[in-house]
């Protein structure tokens, strides 16, 4: 079992802030944590990527954003400019939500194609599928996940935060078979603890998305 201390497990959060109603002071704020706890990235709304960027400039603190979220239900050349114009105004790491009703319906290729398109507007830039494990059976979260590899996706995600359920450590388990080591793993939703936090992380994730990340680094020493 990995020994963690208080920088180690910070370079794995996504330390986020994802509701309506955040604000512009919030979201400084957020930086301002990232920045002190050292976190990987902060993940925002698309509206405040500019904000964010400016606050992380000259820092190691990414700008995560999200793409046709929390639904998933954009069409597939919204998703591709929204990542783009994202990545134009200074995000490094884009989570995309799938089309969950397509996966649903068994249209593999609209899935595939709609990761792909996110992907290649992406450029090289770090992509993240979230798969909103709640809404799919096993047989589906295994299939989507594969999909996602073959689209050329750097991580599956496993949720926006938003569904009926959260990360849990058996779809992390679930996922990683799926994917091998070939691809990363994001779990996020519900991950309020240091607990939690590690949990996900043994099962086999590699990034937590959270909004209690500072609470949680809290828990160690440094």
């Amino acid at each position: 079992m990995k020994e963690w201390t208080k920088t180690t497990l910070a370079k794995t959060v996504d330390h986020t802030l994802l509701k309506a109603i955040a604000t512009p002071e919030q979201v400084k704020e957020l930086c301002a944590e990232a920045r002190k706890c050292g976190f990987a990235s902060v993940c925002v709304n698309p509206v405040y990527v500019p904000l964010a960027a400016r606050e992380l400039a000259g820092c190691d603190v990414r700008v995560c954003t999200v793409i046709g979220f929390p639904l998933g239900a954009n069409s597939p050349e919204i998703k591709a400019e929204e990542a783009k114009l994202a990545i134009k105004q200074g995000a490094s790491e884009v989570d995309m939500v799938i089309n969950v009703g397509a996966m649903k319906a068994g249209d593999h290729r609209a899935v595939e194609d709609d990761i792909r398109g996110v992907v290649k507007a992406a450029g090289g830039t770090t992509v993240k599928v979230i798969i909103e494990t709640c809404y799919l059976s096993d047989d589906e979260k295994t299939a989507v996940c594969l999909l996602a590899k073959k689209a050329g996706a750097d991580f599956v995600k496993t949720s926006t935060g938003f569904g009926t359920g959260g990360a849990t450590p058996e779809d992390v388990k679930l996922m990683r078979k799926a994917v091998g080591s070939d691809m990363k793993i994001k779990a996020a939703g519900g991950i309020r603890s240091y607990h939690d936090a590690i949990t996900m992380l043994e099962a086999g994730a590699d990034r937590i998305g959270t909004s209690s990340g500072v609470s949680i680094v809290a828990e160690l020493p440094e």
